[in-house]
């Protein structure tokens, strides 16, 4: 790290304890990025009564087809209890639907409706215009590599095992 990049953290005067800058913390930077981008999606999903999250399992349906609530938990990052608050939601306004699984009757399968298909051929072309802005500013060629990049950080940190960062604790 160079000296810019740190910060003092102290519990007091005895321990003082070296950290990252905030300002250079990787998960902060990801979600200015995260927040930063947005701006370009928000306000569309707005205008459709749509929250990034309800969003984000249409997305996720479309391209997924009929998927248990867990298993659409894990892939659209969404705790199950907001998930299934999203599904009722997206259900009360017909754009979604349970189905029993007619491999297993004792499981339900969340799919798209017809409605929440149409909604999103409504959505799709402002979603396209956010994408096509970001990359007229940050530049295509930059944000297929930014994309990329971010794919190969995913998957190198999903093979390393699970880490603490701590020290184990001292055996007696």
């Amino acid at each position: 790290m160079k000296p810019d990049d740190v910060a003092m953290v102290s519990e007091d005067a005895d321990r003082a304890v070296v950290l990252r800058d905030f300002s250079r913390s990787l998960p902060m930077a990801l979600m200015r990025a995260r927040e930063a981008t947005m701006r370009f999606f928000r306000p569309a999903l707005r205008a459709h009564g749509l929250s990034e999250q309800q969003w984000r399992v249409l997305r996720a349906l479309a391209a997924r087809g009929p998927i248990e609530a867990m298993a659409l938990a894990r892939t659209t990052f969404l705790l199950p209890p907001s998930l299934s608050r999203i599904l009722r939601d997206l259900g009360a306004r017909k754009l979604i639907e349970r189905r029993a699984d007619s491999a297993d009757l004792r499981r339900s399968l969340i799919v798209i409706s017809p409605a929440g298909h149409a909604l999103m051929a409504t959505q799709a072309p402002a979603s396209e215009a956010g994408y096509a802005e970001i990359a007229r500013r940050f530049g295509p060629e930059r944000l297929a590599r930014l994309q990329a990049e971010l794919d190969a950080l995913e998957a190198s940190l999903l093979e390393a095992p699970d880490w603490s960062g701590g020290k184990a604790e001292a055996e007696d």
